[in-house]
């Protein structure tokens, strides 16, 4: 047994066994694999928000549930040969986090559902015919809102009210980043902003693009949702913090490691969904019937630590709009 495999049974433990719910196979114990980007201790409320939804629809671990973990390490390269290695264990469904990690499980598979937890824009990328039909074996949730990046570049603005150049760290070799980054554009040029793009594609990259960013006066950072950016939480917020650039995200897993800012659709709540895709497959339906789904909650965080170390007086509007608020 691999690393990886060992550490997806031990993070899975076993729990007290369930009644059958209706709808399920008696006796049928259903796998699930999971193609991800951040190993498990680093993804552990993601999980256990899944988990958590599949014990409602009478789904346990131990009794008729498996799961199988593939991490990609932040390494989008990587997802090909794990999703390959999934779809030989004989899964009865794949989850996913991020465009590429769906890609990767759908160009080795067609009959092994697909339900992702969270994607950039699902049709753009062609994972999905339409998001009310989406057809073949891939549906989900979808993290795509384009205005959401006019409305972090406006709370940058509104954090550093002088701000006249963001440096955006995004990597464009994912397929979906190209567009959301001309979306950071367009909104910095609505406020006559300047925008300087940080090209990351592999964890090597970032020391070199916070560089760039100091070199030509970045005075604050977006940074796109991306299997390196989410691989590299910790990294990214301690690089921000050195070149003291207000940084915002789009996940609040960020502000947790020493993000400043955070705004973007819940985690908890896409994950929890995403079990009851599980659950209507497992009962029969097809992933080809089942609509995207699109982002109901939305959180801003912010960590007050952080914009001490930085020097920022958050706005009082601010911390009255946060959903969380880290002393």
């Amino acid at each position: 047994m691999d690393r990886r495999a060992f550490i997806a049974v031990i993070g899975g433990g076993l729990l007290a066994a369930p009644l059958v719910a209706e709808g399920q196979q008696p006796g049928k114990v259903y796998r699930i694999g999971m193609l991800e980007t951040r190993a498990t201790v680093l993804n552990a409320a993601n999980i256990d928000a899944f988990r958590q939804g599949l014990r409602e629809l009478g789904y346990k671990e131990g009794r008729n549930l498996e799961i199988v973990y593939r991490s990609s390490d932040g390494r989008d390269q990587r997802f090909p040969g794990l999703a390959s290695e999934l779809v030989r264990l004989q899964l009865d469904l794949i989850l996913t986090r991020g465009t590429p990690a769906a890609l990767a499980a759908k160009s080795v598979t067609r009959s092994i559902p697909v339900v992702m937890a969270a994607s950039g824009d699902p049709v753009g990328s062609g994972l999905v015919a339409s998001l009310g039909r989406p057809g073949g074996n891939v549906t989900g949730l979808s993290l795509y809102n384009v205005e959401i990046y006019a409305k972090r570049v406006e709370l940058l603005k509104e954090l550093v009210p002088r701000l006249t150049r963001i440096a955006g760290l995004f990597n464009m070799s994912n397929p979906i980043l190209p567009l959301h980054w001309k979306e950071v554009e367009r909104a910095t040029r609505s406020l006559g902003i300047q925008s300087q793009l940080l090209d990351v594609r592999r964890p090597e990259d970032l020391p070199r693009a916070f560089d760039a960013a100091a070199k030509q006066r970045a005075q604050a950072l977006i940074v796109g949702l991306d299997g390196i950016t989410q691989g590299n939480l910790r990294p990214i917020a301690e690089l921000a913090a050195k070149q003291r650039l207000p940084s915002i995200y789009g996940s609040k897993e960020y502000v947790d490691v020493g993000g400043l800012i955070t705004y973007g659709g819940s985690d908890h709540d896409m994950y929890h969904r995403a079990a009851t895709f599980v659950d209507k497959i497992f009962k029969g339906a097809k992933p080809a019937d089942l609509p995207i789904e699109q982002p109901t909650k939305f959180e801003l965080a912010i960590n007050l630590k952080t914009a001490k170390v930085l020097g920022l007086t958050i706005p009082q509007s601010l911390l009255q709009q946060a959903d969380q608020v880290i002393e």
